[in-house]
């Protein structure tokens, strides 16, 4: 299947390598665990210039249905990596992904692994610490606990790094 964003047609642009990295990047959010038309969908997007197509821009240069896209851009919404916008005097909306999408789809995880630590603390305390299932738990939640505290730790640094590397933006 050839993949060709609306950019693809911008001069110095070969269609064929724009589609070869679409799909292929696509592949690999697959493979990591993403569904496979929010990863298509989502490439598509970070390979356009704007960062931002329509619904109809998006089925025509992946050859997918607008319930497809639909569906592919509600499952990015809900992991904050695209957000809606109206086009100014139109109905149509367009779909962007920001340039700190992976970003935010990180720390959004902050409220899930709150839960998680919440419950596990309720599931140390229903179990009892000293059970080998509550220290299984008690270890856990430490493991979540960690990690929370290294994310926003680390997105920190890249906040830093980030603004060094590519100015205020």
């Amino acid at each position: 299947m050839t993949t060709q964003p609306a950019e693809a047609a911008e001069p110095g642009r070969d269609p064929e390598a724009v589609s070869r990295f679409v799909e292929g990047f696509a592949a690999q959010l697959a493979e990591a665990g993403m569904q496979r038309m929010p990863a298509r969908v989502f490439a598509a997007l970070l390979a356009s210039d704007s960062g931002s197509l329509t619904s109809a821009e998006l089925g025509e240069s992946l050859r997918i249905s607008p319930a497809a896209v639909s569906g592919a851009v509600r499952y990015l919404s809900q992991q904050h990596m695209v957000a809606r916008e109206r086009e100014p005097g139109s109905r149509r909306e367009r779909y962007r992904v920001h340039s700190n999408q992976w970003y935010e789809a990180l720390t959004s995880r902050e409220a899930i692994l709150k839960r998680w630590e919440s419950a596990l603390s309720e599931g140390v305390a229903s179990l009892g610490a000293d059970t080998p299932a509550g220290r299984r738990m008690a270890e856990t939640l430490a493991f979540f606990e960690f990690i929370d505290g290294e994310i926003a730790a680390m997105m920190e640094r890249w906040r830093v790094h980030r603004e060094e590397r590519f100015g205020r933006g």
